[in-house]
Parts: structure tokens; C-alpha cells; sequence
């Protein structure tokens, strides 16, 4: 029973799809720190800057005893927006590289051709139409 139950763990792990994501969640763990990175070390300074350092995370609501920090759940959307800007950007400027480099896909060669008499379809190197007998060129 557990010797089987080992073998199909086995097999399942060594799928191409999930050795696949595990390469991605790596990957993603990785560009994540990048990304934070960039974010903390350098947007957010600057946006800081430009901003006067408005600092919305000590903002708090109190009702009753409750203290409601509304203000680090402003900051977390400021930060959501700005990781997501930041993220579209760089694919958007991956896309762009990638189909500079791009090869263009040349248009197939036509196969058939129109018959002007009848307007059936027939092959490109016919030169009478099967369907009506006349001569085309």
C-alpha cells in the first residue's frame, strides 16, 4: 500500500507540468524581491519626493474602543497600484523587445486560384477549370 502510494507520488512529481511550476513559483519568488525592491528602494522615495512624504500609515479612525488603522489600508492600495504599475511596465517593455527581435511570419504562397468564368476554386497551376472547362491563365 505505501509502496504504491510513494510510486504514484513519484510519477506525479516528475510531470513536466509540475516541475514547470515549481520552476514559475521560484522564479516568481525571485522577480517578486526585484520588484519590492524596486518599489521600496526606488519608487517610493521618489514618489515620496514629489508627494512632500505624506505618510498615510499612522491615519486611524476610532469608533467606540475600536481603533480602525485606515490609513495602512490606504497605504497597502497606494502600494498594490504602484508594485502593479511597476510590473505592467516591465512586461509591457519585455513584450516589446521580444517582438523587436521577432521574426515576421511570411504569407504562404496561394494554392488555388479563381476561375473568372464560373468563380470556383481551383489549383494555381491548372490551366483549364475542372468545373466549367474553360481556359484560364
Amino acid at each position: 500500500m505505501a509502496n504504491g502510494f510513494i510510486d504514484e507520488f513519484k510519477e506525479f512529481i516528475s510531470r513536466g507540468n509540475v516541475m514547470d511550476m515549481a520552476v514559475g513559483v521560484v522564479i516568481g519568488g525571485a522577480f517578486s524581491a526585484i520588484v519590492t525592491s524596486l518599489v521600496d528602494d526606488v519608487i517610493g522615495p521618489l514618489i515620496g519626493v514629489l508627494t512632500g512624504g505624506i505618510d498615510f500609515s499612522n491615519l486611524a479612525i476610532t469608533v467606540g474602543s475600536a481603533n480602525i488603522m485606515i490609513g495602512a489600508f490606504i497605504q497597502a492600495v497606494i502600494n498594490f497600484l504602484i508594485i502593479s504599475f511597476v510590473i505592467f511596465s516591465v512586461i509591457k517593455a519585455f513584450n516589446k523587445a521580444k517582438a523587436l527581435t521577432a521574426k515576421p511570419v511570411e504569407e504562404a504562397a496561394p494554392v488555388t486560384k479563381i476561375c473568372p468564368y464560373c468563380k470556383s476554386e481551383v489549383d494555381i497551376a491548372a490551366t483549364r477549370c475542372p468545373h466549367c472547362t474553360s481556359e484560364i491563365e
